[in-house]
């Protein structure tokens, strides 16, 4: 697996990572990817130990929104998504079969859709796209703890 940004996983009481994660076809509402964001937060809370800011409570589905709904518009079929708490920070990791690596836009706010990535990349400390063996994995950082924007 490549290189994600962030430090190692944070672990709960019993040494287990807190982490999320769930495989799509593509069919599935977006909803479901939102709703398994604010279940991580519920577990980061109770099991991980971090008081989660406002802002990240609000961010983290916004951020997860946007990725999937980039990979269900621009690569679709199945796909994956991963979230893990790093230090005190969420990161949430989305696997796709295209190996085609997305653009991220210039800031243009005349044009009406295409600012997904623009949003991700506003709001996190971290982005990264890579290659893998099959398709490509893009991991998005986003601060748990205080104000993140």
């Amino acid at each position: 697996m490549p290189e994600t940004p962030g430090r190692p996983g944070r672990t709960n009481a019993g040494g287990q990572p807190v982490n999320a994660c769930a495989a799509y076809e593509g069919s599935e509402e977006l909803g479901e990817a939102r709703s398994l964001a604010e279940q991580f937060l519920d577990a980061v809370r109770t099991t991980g130990g971090v008081e989660v800011g406002a802002d990240a409570r609000m961010l983290l589905p916004l951020v997860v929104s946007e990725l999937v709904t980039n990979v269900r518009r621009h690569a679709p079929g199945p796909h994956m998504l991963e979230l893990e708490l790093v230090a005190e920070s969420a990161r949430v990791s989305v696997w796709d079969t295209d190996p085609a690596l997305p653009v991220i836009r210039e800031k243009d706010p005349r044009r009406i859709g295409g600012h997904g990535l623009e949003i991700v990349t506003a709001v996190c400390t971290g982005f990264e796209m890579h290659r893998e063996l099959v398709g490509k994995r893009l991991t998005a950082v986003l601060p748990l703890t205080g104000q993140a924007i």
